[in-house]
Parts: C-alpha cells; structure tokens; sequence
C-alpha cells in the first residue's frame, strides 16, 4: 500500500500558521490576564501562568512536531539534489539535520517544563531551541548558496542568509542579558516590571523566533517540487 501527495508545501505552511499562531495566542491571553507587560515580555513569560499555561505547552508541543517533520522533509529534499548534482559534503546536510532535531527537541522541553517550575531544565531546553535553530538556518543558508542556481535562486539564497545574520546578530545580546537578570526570574504577579536587560533579551527572543518563522516560509517554494511518499510492506513471514 502506497501514500503520495504532492503538496508537500502544506508542511512548511502548516508550520509557519500554527506556530506564529502559538506565540501571538498565548501572548494575548497572557496580557489580558494581566500576567505580563504588554511590551514585549520573553516568549516562555506568556506561557507561564493559568490558564495560557495550557495554551502554551500543546501549541509549542505541536509546533516542535511539525519542525522536525520540515527539517526531515527539508533533509530528503537537499540529498536527493546533492544525488544528482553533488554540491557539497554529504554529511553536511546530515550535520545540519541532526543541530535542527537537536533544537526542536529543546522546544518540546520548554513546552513541558514550566518556566517558574523546573527552571533549569527550562532554560537548558530553550538555549538548546535558540542556539540550535541559529545555527541550523545558518547551515542552511550555506546549503542554499552552494546549489544555485540549479535548485536555489540567488534572491532566494540572500534572503536566507540576511535572516541568519539578523538572528545570529539577535541571539548573542539575548543570552547575555539573559544571564545578568536570570530567564527565570518572572513571577505572575500584577504590577510587577521587568528590568531593561530583561526587557532587551526579551526583544531578542522575539526577533529570532519570528527568524524562524520567516526562514522556514522561504522552504515553500522548494517543497512545492516535492512529491511525499509512503509506502507500507506487509511480509509473509511476520
């Protein structure tokens, strides 16, 4: 038995939808209840607190899932063209999906851990989530550049590099400012203002997430040449 389809552009569609979704909802329940500054509070600051908590944990969850599906998807599609075409080192490619896994494993432990509850768990999953994405859009980047223009255009390719350089460029002020108040310092409580350096990281933050977001939305274009496969075997002697 046999499952193709041919809108393999859905998945990075998907993504895109539901995780800007899951940043924005969980945002706008976290201010009406008045459990953050309106201005820019860290992403896992709105994730924090009942009843958005909830929210928060399946939309992340989800949206982990849906990442490591694109990469692995992202992954077939580049070494089927490294097949044909060989533009670089195999095992970069591979390299490049192991740092993504690595990260969107990191996002499921920040879904799971709550900020407040299990900090250190909870600030290991979200570096390993920031620092990993970074550097898997960085590789990808690469990759992108090293086959055009057969299977990349140039526009294309600096349009991956510029997020990549913006996100690399966010990401560094975001851990050390981070590290002078503590990721897990917040606390639910009304009236409660966050410090600068809080407030700098947490613009950060939100900078290289929606880099994310934005990078994986250049993967459309590619994954609409794309046919997805899947085929079951039943064998006799099971």
């Amino acid at each position: 038995m046999s499952w193709y389809t041919e809108n393999a552009a859905l998945l990075p569609c998907i993504l895109v939808v539901w995780s800007s979704a899951a940043f924005i909802a969980s945002y706008i329940f976290a201010v009406l209840e008045g459990h953050v500054v309106p201005f820019v509070p860290y992403i896992s600051d709105t994730g924090t607190c009942i009843p958005e908590s909830g929210l928060f944990g399946f939309m992340i969850s989800v949206t982990a899932m849906l990442g490591a599906a694109t990469m692995y998807v992202r992954y077939k599609i580049v070494l089927v063209q490294n097949n044909r075409s060989a533009f670089m080192c195999r095992y970069f490619n591979f390299v490049s999906f192991l740092i993504g896994i690595i990260g969107c494993i990191g996002m499921g432990i920040v879904a799971s851990f709550q900020e407040t509850s299990v900090t250190k768990v909870h600030d290991a999953g979200a570096l390993a989530t920031f620092v990993c994405g970074v550097i898997y859009i960085l590789l990808q980047s690469i990759i992108s550049y090293k086959s055009c223009p057969e299977w990349n255009r140039r526009g294309t390719c600096h349009i991956r590099m510029s997020i990549s350089v913006l996100s690399c460029l966010a990401v560094f002020p975001m851990i050390a400012c981070a590290s002078f108040v503590g990721i897990g310092t917040f606390k639910c409580e009304p009236g409660e203002e966050p410090s600068p350096y809080h407030q700098a990281s947490a613009v950060c933050e939100w900078i290289v997430a929606f880099g994310f977001v934005t990078f994986f939305l250049t993967f459309i274009r590619d994954f609409q040449a794309v046919t997805l496969t899947i085929s079951t075997e039943l064998h006799d002697d099971f």
